[in-house]
C-alpha cells in the first residue's frame, strides 16, 4: 500500500512536470522574443537627429518687413525658427517660412551663425522678391519654370507659375561632418518638419535636371529640354548657391569651394585676397555673391572642365566667358544671385 501510494503520487508529480515544463518554456520563449524585438527597435529605430527647430514666433508678412514681403504678398502667413542643436546654448541657425493657408512651409530665409555647411546657404530676401515680382509681371501663365528644388517651392508659392519640382526634396543633404552618422534620423526629421511626400518620379526628375546641369552646355540645355518632354515656354532659373550643391551631388564633375570675405570698402584689397587663394590653391576660377552690406562670398572652380558646365557657364566667372555670350540658351533676366534664361 505504501509501495503503491509512493508511485502514485511520484506519477502525479510527473504529471504535474509535464504540464509545468511547457508552459515553463513557453514564458522563456516569449521573454526571449519580446527581448529580441526590442534589441531589434533599439538597432533599427533612427537616433534623433542632432538639433531641432524652434519656433519664435509667427505673423503676417507685414510684421517681418526684413522679408520683403509685404507690400506683394499680404496673405502669407511666415514663422520665424531658431535652430538648436545638443550641447550648444546659442542657436546655430535661424530660418524664415511662409505659408499660404494651410500649405507645407515654404523656406525663403536662411542665416547661418556657424562656420560649418549647414543645409543652406544665405540668401538676401530682397533678391527674391524682385524675381518673383518679375515673373509675376512678364512670364507667360502657361510657362514652366526649372531651378533647383528650393527655388522651384519658393517661385511656387510667390507666383503661382507651374514648377517641374513642388516638394522639398532636401538634396543634397549639406550637414556638419560629424552628423553624417545620424543622416537617416536627420532625413526623417526633414521629412516631418516640411511636411515632405516626394514622389520617386519626382525624385528621378531631379536628379536629371540636377545632371544636366552638371553636363557641358550644349549637352546640358538639350537633356533641360527632354526632360520638359515638349515645346512648352520654360525658363530656367539658377542661384550661384547651386555651384556648391551640385559640387556636392557631382564631386566627379565639379569641383567647388567657397570662403566668405568682409566687405571693408578696399575693393582692390578684396580683388588681391581672390587672386592669393586662387594662387595658393590652384583653383581655376571665382565668381562672387553679395550676402549682405558687410559680407560677401566667393564661390571657387577647381578645373577648366568645372567652369565648362552648363551651371558655370550660366554664371559670371573671373577671366571667363560672359552669360551674355551663351548661346544655347537665352539670358533674360538677372537679380542679384539669380540668373534666368529662356530655354530654346
Amino acid at each position: 500500500m505504501i509501495n503503491a501510494g509512493i508511485d502514485d503520487r511520484t506519477a502525479k508529480a510527473v504529471r504535474s512536470t509535464d504540464k509545468i515544463l511547457p508552459s515553463l518554456g513557453i514564458v522563456l520563449v516569449t521573454g526571449g522574443l519580446i527581448l529580441l524585438g526590442w534589441f531589434a527597435y533599439a538597432w533599427f529605430k533612427p537616433a534623433p537627429a542632432p538639433y531641432q527647430y524652434r519656433l519664435i514666433s509667427e505673423g503676417d508678412s507685414k510684421q517681418y518687413p526684413k522679408m520683403d514681403l509685404a507690400s506683394g504678398w499680404p496673405d502669407l502667413k511666415l514663422s520665424l525658427y531658431q535652430v538648436q542643436a545638443e550641447g550648444i546654448d546659442k542657436p546655430i541657425a535661424e530660418f524664415t517660412t511662409a505659408r499660404q493657408g494651410d500649405g507645407s512651409p515654404v523656406l525663403i530665409y536662411w542665416k547661418n551663425s556657424t562656420n560649418e555647411i549647414l543645409y543652406n546657404f544665405d540668401r538676401k530676401p530682397s533678391e527674391l522678391t524682385m524675381l518673383a515680382a518679375a515673373i509675376k509681371k512678364h512670364a507667360p501663365q502657361g510657362a514652366l519654370i526649372l531651378s533647383w528644388w528650393d527655388t522651384s517651392r519658393q517661385i511656387k508659392l510667390l507666383t503661382g507659375h507651374d514648377t517641374l519640382f513642388t516638394s522639398h526634396l532636401n538634396e543634397p543633404m549639406m550637414v556638419p561632418v560629424p552628423w553624417l552618422e545620424q543622416s537617416k534620423a536627420i532625413q526623417a526629421y526633414e521629412e516631418r518638419f516640411w511636411g515632405s511626400d516626394a514622389r520617386q518620379a519626382e525624385r528621378d526628375q531631379f536628379k536629371r535636371f540636377s545632371q544636366a546641369l552638371a553636363q557641358p552646355a550644349a549637352e546640358g540645355v538639350k537633356a533641360l529640354r527632354e526632360l520638359v518632354g515638349s515645346d512648352r515656354e520654360t525658363y530656367v532659373i539658377i542661384h550661384v548657391t547651386d555651384l556648391y550643391k551640385l559640387g556636392v551631388m557631382y564631386s566627379d564633375k565639379m569641383g567647388v569651394a567657397y570662403q566668405n570675405f568682409p566687405m571693408t570698402g578696399n575693393m582692390h584689397g578684396m580683388i588681391n585676397q581672390m587672386k592669393v587663394q586662387v594662387k595658393e590653391n590652384d583653383f581655376n576660377t571665382y565668381t562672387l555673391q553679395s550676402i549682405s552690406d558687410n559680407e560677401i562670398r566667393a564661390f571657387f572652380l577647381s578645373d577648366e572642365a568645372s567652369s565648362e558646365t552648363l551651371l558655370a557657364r550660366m554664371l559670371p566667372f573671373v577671366e571667363k566667358k560672359s552669360p551674355v555670350d551663351l548661346d544655347v540658351a537665352q539670358l533674360i533676366y538677372q537679380q542679384g544671385g539669380y540668373w534666368v534664361y529662356k530655354l530654346p
